[in-house]
C-alpha cells in the first residue's frame, strides 16, 4: 500500500495515487440537478493543494443542509481553485439533460485557474475530449475532491431553487428543489408548469404520473 500523500481515510486513495504519478493539479467534478423536473443543472470543479484537508468533507447527500453550507464556504476559502457551471432549464430542453450536464462540467473546468492536469469525475461518463480524466461510480463517496465538488454544486443549486421558491411559491421549491416529490407533483397538477420547469420532462411526467403520486 502506498504512503498517503494527501490525507487519511478512504476519500484520499485516488488523489494519492495520482500525486505519486506526478500530477499536481487534480480537479474533482460533480453535478447537482440531473434528475429534477425544474431548475438548472449545476456542476462544480475543485482543486486542492496536496495535503490541505478540510475536516468533514464528504458526499453532500450524507450531510445536513447546515453542515453543507458551512463546508461550502470553507471549501471556497481553502481550495487552490474552484468554479461552477450552470446550465439553464431552457438549455436542458434544447440539448437534453445528459448533454447539458456535460456542458455544465466543461464550463466549470474551463474556469479553473490553474488548469487541472487530471480530472476525477463522479459517475460513469468521461465528457472531456482533451483532458486526462477518470470517472468513478459513487465518486462523491470515494474521492475527497469530488466530494468537495458535490458540496459546492449542491449548495449552489439549492440557493438557486430557494430564489425560485420566492418567485414561484406554489411549487415548494425551497423544500423539494425541483425533484418529483408528491407535493411537487400535486402543485403541477393544480397549477401547471411554471417558467422554470423542464418541458422535455413532460412526457416522462405523464408516463410516470401514478408512480409520482404514490411517493
Amino acid at each position: 500500500m502506498s504512503e498517503n500523500l494527501f490525507g487519511t481515510g478512504h476519500l484520499f486513495k485516488y488523489e494519492t495515487d495520482l500525486y505519486l504519478k506526478g500530477y499536481k493539479f487534480i480537479a474533482g467534478v460533480d453535478e447537482a440537478g440531473r434528475g429534477p423536473l425544474a431548475g438548472p443543472v449545476v456542476a462544480a470543479a475543485v482543486i486542492f493543494k496536496q495535503g490541505d484537508v478540510i475536516e468533514g468533507v464528504d458526499d453532500s447527500k450524507k450531510l445536513s443542509p447546515k453542515r453543507r453550507n458551512e463546508l461550502f464556504y470553507k471549501i471556497r476559502k481553502n481550495a487552490v481553485a474552484y468554479a461552477v457551471g450552470i446550465v439553464s432549464h431552457h438549455r436542458i430542453d434544447e440539448i437534453d439533460i445528459l448533454r447539458a450536464t456535460f456542458e455544465a462540467m466543461k464550463i466549470a473546468v474551463g474556469k479553473l485557474m490553474p488548469e487541472p492536469d487530471f480530472i476525477l469525475i463522479d459517475g460513469r461518463d468521461e465528457p472531456f475530449e482533451t483532458k486526462e480524466q477518470m470517472s468513478i461510480v459513487k465518486g462523491d463517496s470515494l474521492s475527497y475532491s469530488i466530494a468537495a465538488a458535490s458540496i459546492i454544486a449542491k449548495v449552489t443549486r439549492d440557493k438557486i431553487m430557494n430564489f425560485y421558491d420566492k418567485k414561484y411559491p406554489a411549487y415548494g421549491f425551497a423544500h423539494n428543489k425541483g425533484y418529483a416529490t408528491a407535493e411537487h407533483i400535486d402543485a403541477i397538477k393544480e397549477h401547471g408548469r411554471c417558467e422554470v420547469h423542464r418541458k422535455t420532462f413532460s412526457l416522462q411526467f405523464e408516463r410516470d404520473k401514478q408512480l409520482y403520486l404514490d411517493l
